[in-house]
């Protein structure tokens, strides 16, 4: 029973620690004395001060650390310390008072062998930085798993006012601010030249000691220079390509003795395997493609719906009412009966402008199911086959709701405006349809040359053997 009741009191003290109850906390140290030294035989992943010290209770922070202060090198399930999480939040009064408590927290490496300022420079938290460097001055130059060093984090993760800050604290190191990760063996200005981070380019060609060594090799035996020439090209990389020549960086003598790297090769290590950096490229990369086939599905869907509406509501409306005198309605016969909720335009002189009007609308309607059909059919985007399919289905659809469009208002407008407004509606419909048959075109040309190449590597290797 007495065993029951303690893991209440520490399952209470925890629950006090997430709301930061000062209250439950005096109260639940009268009835245990020692209850915070029974912390460490309960099965709870992080201590009470982990969860305070995560959700920023500053008052609640400092009285466990006044009761013992030993809480403060306590690890939770992926070995970090209290002072990890204030650290990754920004929680400034809470750092202060961990490391008052015990300035060593700062050097204690997670799972990862990523200490509290890791965590701090990832996040850019400015004054947390300043803290933890203001406690111990060579934190700075404590480097984990794979090489890469805070300077490395900054960049990966943009932080361009967390390295400036860094950086003045070792900017006389030269050694240090280029040194290579073990993966990749790529400098912070490799890195910032992948990542196209202009900003923090010129940031690092400010820098001295980061100037001297720009000409520096990574893994492969490239420059900044000679990685950034194998990078897609955009507005970027030319902005970059000028800042990088300014500056005096050069290529690399041996670039032709070498494989030319890969958006995917560049930053893996020798073994294959990739390294952060290019996992979140991927990842990026990823994500980009399964926002493509999200927005491509929204817009036939969209179109879908278009398409549908005049089935409910077509051009000209309906008979509402079965038409006995033929005299009313001049395309009524008894041939062509008038019956109430049949289309009026499907008779008379419209016959074969409405008829036109329905095929066009339900070639856009199909079009935009079979895009929609191929979108959910699990597919990848990055299938070149079903790209062209899924490209030839949605200029389809584009094509003929245009035409749709035009034959809608053919039918609507009166015969004495057809003549001024017809030419008018014509040529900027007549525009978007030249525009997707040409891209359509051009799409159809690349994919042509992919199959003939790809039919001249089989063939080569078939006479090969």
């Amino acid at each position: 029973m007495e065993i029951r009741m303690e893991d209440d009191n520490i399952t209470e003290l925890h629950d006090a620690s997430e709301k930061g109850c000062m209250v439950t906390l005096h109260r639940l140290i009268q009835k245990d004395p020692h209850i915070l030294d029974k912390i460490s035989l309960t099965p709870f992943n992080e201590t009470p001060l982990h969860i305070s010290a995560l959700l920023g209770h500053v008052d609640f922070t400092r009285a466990l650390l006044a009761l013992k202060p030993q809480l403060a090198m306590d690890l939770d399930f992926h070995k970090r310390c209290p002072l990890h999480l204030a650290s990754a939040n920004g929680h400034v009064e809470i750092v202060h008072a961990l490391l008052r408590a015990n300035e060593d927290a700062c050097l204690v490496c997670d799972q990862d062998g990523r200490t509290p300022l890791h965590y701090a420079a990832m996040r850019g938290k400015v004054e947390v930085v300043k803290a933890l460097i203001f406690a111990k001055r060579d934190l700075t130059r404590v480097v984990f798993d794979g090489g890469e060093t805070v300077l490395h984090l900054c960049v990966e993760y943009n932080q361009l006012e967390t390295l400036k800050l860094l950086v003045e604290t070792v900017k006389d190191d030269g050694e240090f601010l280029n040194s290579k990760d073990h993966d990749g063996g790529n400098t912070i200005l490799h890195i910032a030249v992948m990542l196209k981070q202009i900003e923090i380019v010129k940031f690092l060609l400010s820098v001295s000691k980061v100037k001297e060594g720009t000409n520096a090799l990574n893994g492969m035996g490239f420059t900044a220079l000679d990685v950034l020439e194998h990078s897609p090209k955009d507005f970027k990389r030319f902005t970059l390509q000028n800042i990088l020549m300014d500056a005096g960086v050069e290529r690399s003598n041996n670039q032709n003795n070498l494989p030319t790297p890969s958006a995917t090769t560049i930053g893996h290590h020798e073994s294959g395997k990739p390294t952060q950096l290019s996992k979140q490229r991927s990842k990026q990369k990823g994500n980009w493609i399964e926002e493509m086939r999200g927005a491509l599905m929204v817009v036939a869907t969209v179109i879908t719906t278009i398409t549908y509406q005049p089935a409910l509501s077509p051009p000209g409306g309906v008979w509402q009412s079965d038409i006995k005198d033929y005299n009313q309605a001049n395309a009524c016969s008894g041939k062509n009966k008038c019956d109430a909720g049949t289309l009026v335009f499907a008779y008379g002189k419209y016959e074969y402008r409405f008829l036109v009007y329905l095929v066009c609308n339900s070639i856009a309607f199909t079009a935009s199911l079979s895009v929609i059909f191929l979108l959910i059919s699990g597919f990848s985007l990055k299938n070149k086959f079903f790209m062209v399919i899924l490209t030839l289905a949605m200029c389809t659809t584009l094509t003929f709701l245009g035409i749709t469009y035009v034959l809608a208002f053919a039918l609507l407008i009166p015969e004495n405006l057809r003549s001024q407004i017809g030419l008018k509606m014509l040529i900027p419909i007549g525009v978007l349809i030249c525009l997707i048959l040409v891209v359509l075109l051009i799409h159809l040309i690349r994919f042509l040359y992919w199959l003939v190449c790809k039919i001249c590597k089989l063939i080569f290797r078939c006479a090969k053997k």
